[in-house]
């Protein structure tokens, strides 16, 4: 069972990473709240890992917090929560604002996030609002000087909206808004930090 990887970074995409470690790459599915702050390619990692083992396959599942993780397994003992479904929820929300959620028993603001329904959100809320209180978390780190002159960041971000599982029209409205903010360049971090803030409202 593979708890902690501490390697190179190889590859990464809003979908998983690649971390070369010894020789052999390793295929990690990450969170949004975890890719915000990926380090550049070829950078030294070091990810807090769920290992996932089912009959036909072994997943590995990355946090670069180990809040984030505990965040993680406290959503995959929800009834009805898998991994998958677990990471979307990290990836739609900051873990800073689902705690928030949580302890202010705001199922609404979970159920925002594509894939969950009104009994999900619901039955989340019902079964983890006495559990996070023992998880501290630091409010998200400032990435406006973290910037990429490249189009291709904005199309990488509509692609990531699309997997999180946003409708094109609500995605691509959502980043229009984001846009007419900026005039220069900015970060595919922030673009996707900023966009599911404004579709969260």
């Amino acid at each position: 069972m593979i708890a902690f990887l501490e390697g190179r970074l190889i590859y990464k995409s809003t979908e998983y990473i690649v971390a070369s470690v010894q020789g052999v790459g390793y295929h990690i599915s990450v969170p949004l709240s975890s890719f915000y702050d990926l380090p550049p390619l070829q950078e030294p990692v070091h990810l807090h890992i769920y290992t996932h083992v089912r009959q036909d396959t072994i997943q590995l599942y990355g946090f670069l917090t180990p809040q984030e993780k505990e965040l993680f397994l406290l959503l995959i003992g929800v009834s009805g929560v898998g991994p998958k479904v677990a990471l979307n929820i990290l990836s739609g929300i900051s873990p800073l604002d689902f705690c928030q959620a949580l302890m202010a028993r705001d199922s609404a603001r979970i159920q925002r996030i594509p894939g969950i329904g009104k009994k999900s959100a619901e039955r989340i809320v019902l079964e983890l609002k006495d559990k996070i209180n023992k998880i501290q978390l630091e409010p998200p780190p400032d990435l406006s000087d973290r910037k990429d002159s490249t189009e291709q960041v904005w199309e990488d971000a509509h692609s990531a909206l699309l997997n999180l599982g946003y409708p094109n029209p609500l995605a691509e409205k959502a980043l229009i808004q984001v846009r007419r903010e900026f005039n220069g360049d900015i970060s595919l971090e922030e673009i996707l930090r900023k966009t599911l803030r404004t579709l969260s409202k």
